[in-house]
C-alpha cells in the first residue's frame, strides 16, 4: 500500500514542482506582446487551480471527503472564487483587481485537472486506480 501512495505522491509533487518552475522561469517574459497580457492575466488562474486539485489528491486518510473527485473539483473552484469575490468588494485577497473572467479560468483549471485525473491518470497509472479504490 505504501508504494501505491508513493507513486501518487511522486506524480503530485512533479505537478507542483513543474508549476513552480513555470512561475519562476516566467515564460510570459518570452511570449510575443499579444500573448503577454493574456499570459499574465490568466495563466496562473488556470494553472494554480489545476495544481491545487492534485494537492487535494494527496492521500489523507483523515479527510475521507477528499476521496471524491467531485469534492476536489468543487473546492478547487470555490476557494479562488471566494478570493475573487472578495476583490470585487474591495478586500484584497490573493490580488486586488477583480476580473469576472478569472472565474472562467478557475473553472477551466479545475475541470481540466478532474479530466486529467479521471480520464488520463486513472488509465495510465495503475497505482492511481488502486489508491482511489482504497481511499
Amino acid at each position: 500500500m505504501q508504494s501505491i501512495f508513493s507513486g501518487r505522491r511522486a506524480v503530485i509533487v512533479s505537478i507542483a514542482l513543474l508549476t513552480a518552475v513555470l512561475h519562476i522561469v516566467g515564460i510570459g517574459r518570452h511570449v510575443q506582446r499579444e500573448l503577454f497580457n493574456l499570459y499574465y492575466s490568466y495563466f496562473s488562474d488556470l494553472l494554480l487551480p489545476f495544481t491545487f486539485y492534485f494537492l487535494f489528491c494527496l492521500p489523507t486518510p483523515e479527510l475521507a471527503l477528499l476521496r471524491r473527485w467531485e469534492v476536489r473539483l468543487a473546492l478547487t473552484f470555490l476557494l479562488p472564487s471566494i478570493a475573487e469575490t472578495s476583490q470585487y468588494f474591495g478586500i484584497p485577497v490573493l490580488g486586488e483587481t477583480f476580473d469576472p473572467l478569472d472565474y472562467v479560468m478557475y473553472a477551466c483549471g479545475a475541470l481540466l485537472a478532474a479530466l486529467v485525473e479521471t480520464q488520463v491518470f486513472a488509465r495510465v497509472f495503475r497505482f492511481w486506480r488502486i489508491a482511489e479504490a482504497g481511499g
